[in-house]
C-alpha cells in the first residue's frame, strides 16, 4: 500500500484556509496537474471544482490562464455559486465557464467534485448520434447511467442551467452533444479515475469503429449485471479510493510543486 505524501498546511496566505480545506486545496491541484499530465488538458480551458468542506457553498476552481500543469493548492480561486470570488486573491477566473458547474453543485449535493474535459476523443464521442457505447468491459460501466445534453452554444446563459441539471438528473456521468464530457463525484480521486475510465471508453469505441470489424454485442443482462459491479466497486472506494496516494507519488516525481 502506498502511503499519502506528508503536505504541511501553509500559514503564509493573505487569508489562512482551514486544515480542511487546505487538503482539498491539495488534492485538487494535483488533479489539475493530473489532467495535464494524462493529456485530458485543453490548456486552461474547463474546470474541476470541488465543494470547500464546511456550510457555505463555496468552491474551488483553477485561476483563469493557467496551465493546468502549474496549478497549486494556493492559486487556486474560491468561489460562491454566482462565480463571485470570496477569497482574497490577485488571479481571476472565467466565470462563464463556472456556469455548468454551478448549475449541478447548486442541485447535486453530492456532486463534491465536477470535472469536465475537452478531449480530441471525448468531444469526437459527443458528436455522434448514438454517442457512448457500452461495446467493452470499462465502457459497461455507463449502461443506462449516462446522461446526454444537447448543445445550445458556448455554456454561458444562465438560463441553461435549469435545462442541463434536468438532463442530468442522477446521473454521475454526463456527455455534453457537440462539446465534451462531464464526471460527478464524491471525491476528487474518483472523478479523476472516473474521467480517466471515461476518456479511455472513449478512445477505444473510437478505435473500434476505426477498424471497420464487426463488433460483439453484449446482452442488456450482462451489461446492467457489470454496471451494478462497477457500483458496488465504487461503494468500496468512495472515501479513499484506491490508487489516489499512488498517483500523488507518481506526480511528486514528475511535477512537484502542487502542494505550494
Amino acid at each position: 500500500m502506498c502511503a499519502s505524501p506528508v503536505i504541511e498546511r501553509r500559514d503564509d496566505l493573505i487569508v489562512p484556509v482551514s486544515e480542511d480545506e487546505w487538503k482539498v486545496r491539495v488534492d485538487l491541484a494535483a488533479c489539475y496537474r493530473l489532467v495535464a499530465h494524462f493529456e485530458m488538458d485543453d490548456l486552461f480551458a474547463t474546470h474541476i471544482t470541488v465543494k470547500v468542506p464546511g456550510p457555505e457553498m463555496h468552491f474551488l476552481l483553477n485561476p483563469y490562464g493557467v496551465h493546468f500543469s502549474e496549478v497549486t493548492a494556493s492559486s487556486l480561486v474560491k468561489v460562491d455559486l454566482d462565480g463571485n470570488i470570496v477569497s482574497d486573491t490577485d488571479h481571476v477566473i472565467n466565470p462563464a465557464g463556472f456556469v455548468i458547474h454551478s448549475a449541478i453543485h447548486a442541485n447535486r449535493p453530492d456532486a463534491i467534485c465536477i470535472l469536465h474535459t475537452h478531449t480530441v476523443a471525448g468531444m469526437a464521442i459527443s458528436t455522434i448520434e448514438e454517442g457512448l457505447q457500452p461495446w467493452c468491459q470499462k465502457a459497461t460501466r455507463y449502461y443506462k447511467r449516462l446522461a446526454y445534453h444537447d448543445f445550445e452554444g458556448k455554456a454561458q446563459d444562465m438560463d441553461e442551467r435549469e435545462r442541463l441539471v434536468k438532463d442530468l438528473g442522477d446521473k454521475n456521468y454526463l456527455v455534453l452533444r457537440n462539446h465534451g464530457l462531464l464526471v460527478c463525484a464524491p471525491s476528487i480521486g474518483t472523478a479523476f479515475k472516473e474521467m480517466y475510465a471515461m476518456e479511455k471508453s472513449c478512445k477505444t469505441q473510437l478505435q473500434i469503429m476505426a477498424s471497420g470489424g464487426k463488433i460483439i454485442e453484449l446482452s442488456e443482462n450482462l451489461l446492467e449485471h457489470t454496471a451494478q459491479q462497477f457500483e458496488n466497486d465504487a461503494k468500496v472506494t468512495r472515501e479513499r479510493p484506491s490508487g489516489w496516494p499512488s498517483l500523488l507519488q507518481m506526480l511528486d516525481r514528475v511535477n512537484p510543486g502542487y502542494a505550494a
